[in-house]
């Protein structure tokens, strides 16, 4: 089996994505998650799988931002937006896709971590890819304001710091 690991401009590469997070997260309309109505930062770059027979079958969007963890600036790396294509999932292209993710945040010399945010049918997910519980508080920013973030669970990954507990601001709008 062929596959390309493209890591893209988020913005010149949104045309590409679209089809794909529409199809995996539009599926059930009916079904809105709690955190539908939030407004999301746009990816930096993103991590795009593509196979010669199914055409993109998996995301990964990659977020660089100075954020303030207990009171201190700190400049991490995030991961949003990560979808694999309904019938594609199990054949390992998420991990494919987070991997040169991590990989990507490492390269930027800047970053102390990684964070993400999930729902709970996911955390074993993550937590078999080094991934830890953020058990502390999250705060945002939405049009109406900067608001604390309890959507989905705070996941960091260790890249030079290993935060666990505390309050971190996303500074801007979380991804």
């Amino acid at each position: 089996m062929s596959i390309e690991i493209d890591i893209l401009n988020g913005d010149a590469s949104w045309p590409i994505a679209k089809p794909l997070l529409s199809a995996v997260w539009g599926r059930h309309a009916d079904e809105k998650p709690a955190w539908s109505h939030i407004k999301w930062a746009n990816a930096d770059l993103r991590v795009l799988i593509e196979t010669p027979e199914d055409g993109l079958v998996c995301h990964v969007g990659i977020h660089f931002r100075t954020i303030s963890w207990n009171g201190r600036k700190v400049h991490v790396g995030g991961i949003g937006g990560v979808c694999t294509r309904e019938d594609r999932r199990g054949r390992g292209y998420a991990t494919m896709a987070i991997d040169a993710a991590v990989h990507t945040m490492r390269a930027n010399e800047a970053v102390r971590f990684a964070v993400l945010f999930c729902e709970p049918h996911n955390f074993a997910f993550y937590e078999a890819r080094n991934w830890h519980r953020f058990t502390g508080d999250v705060f945002c920013e939405q049009p109406e304001g900067r608001i604390r973030f309890e959507y989905m669970a705070p996941f960091v990954f260790d890249v030079v710091r290993a935060p666990r507990l505390g309050t971190l601001d996303l500074c801007g709008l979380p991804w």
